[in-house]
């Protein structure tokens, strides 16, 4: 078969296991819109290529705020490749323990957030440290995960948990057991990934069920659009109010984290004289 009929095949078998997740989209729908409407934010991270689904969620257009896109540039730097910020430092540095807690600790996490945490083989100690630490911290964590090569992985953990082990939740791209999806005659090595379709699909019927959930709420989110669809001056007009709702959000999350200062003890007492 022409490999690019092949992988359109196998991308639609992607779309049947997404679909079959329907329900479990909604329940991830349900936890992030409790987020956002109370003011709060979803935290997304993936190291790594994973790193794409990141920034699928927000910030694009058709996105809205409401997400905290967490991408450490020392796991996801992938296009020199070789020599200094190198892929080998990368996908070594994804398996440093005790990194998670550094990354975290520079924001006020409360137990009215939730997350998205993305690893394909869920095998990386980054990853699975972040889910352990935003459930420690009471943080319902959603797992997108490549069920069928997580299963056929081994945990780079010590103790051989994987990112399964600290989800509230669990979806799956579809891909197979080493992502790639075809196999060309006279080649004995795989080529050309499913999961990040999976993941782009996934992370965009979530996004699309998050802003049905919000208008439903009576808080339509604003979400980014082409000047070519809304109009120059109102496409502006979202992108500036939708990248100031996101600062907004932001700054709850620094305004006391960590010790106190005097700067975040004089705005807590000014909050606490406010009506």
């Amino acid at each position: 078969m022409n490999p690019t009929i092949e992988y359109i095949n196998r991308s639609r078998a992607l779309l049947t296991t997404i679909e079959q997740q329907a329900d479990a989209i909604q329940q991830a729908a349900q936890w992030f819109s409790q987020t956002i409407l109370a003011g709060r934010m979803v935290h997304l991270f993936g190291s790594g290529h994973s790193r794409i689904m990141v920034e699928e969620m927000w910030p694009r257009y058709g996105s809205f705020p409401g997400f905290n896109p967490i991408v450490e540039l020392s796991l996801s730097f992938h296009n020199l490749v070789v020599g200094a910020n190198g892929q080998r430092q990368a996908m070594f540095l994804e398996n440093v323990p005790g990194l998670a807690d550094r990354i975290l600790r520079n924001f006020d996490l409360s137990e009215q957030d939730s997350a998205l945490v993305i690893s394909s083989s869920g095998c990386n100690v980054v990853p699975i440290e972040m889910a352990e630490l935003f459930q420690q911290r009471g943080i319902r964590v959603v797992a997108l995960i490549t069920k069928e090569h997580a299963e056929a992985s081994t945990s780079k953990r010590q103790d051989g948990k994987k990112l399964s082990d600290f989800a509230d939740l669990i979806l799956d791209t579809g891909a197979p057991v080493g992502d790639a999806m075809l196999t060309i005659p006279g080649l004995d090595t795989p080529v050309a990934p499913g999961s990040t379709v999976g993941g782009a699909v996934l992370v965009n019927c979530i996004k699309a069920e998050v802003a049905r959930l919000l208008t439903e709420a009576g808080h339509p989110p604003t979400v980014l659009s082409a000047g070519n669809v809304v109009g120059t001056e109102r496409a502006v007009s979202l992108f500036e109010s939708a990248y100031d709702e996101h600062a907004h959000r932001l700054a709850k999350l620094y305004e006391r984290v960590g010790v106190p200062s005097y700067v975040s003890e004089s705005t807590e007492s000014v909050s606490q004289q406010q009506p």
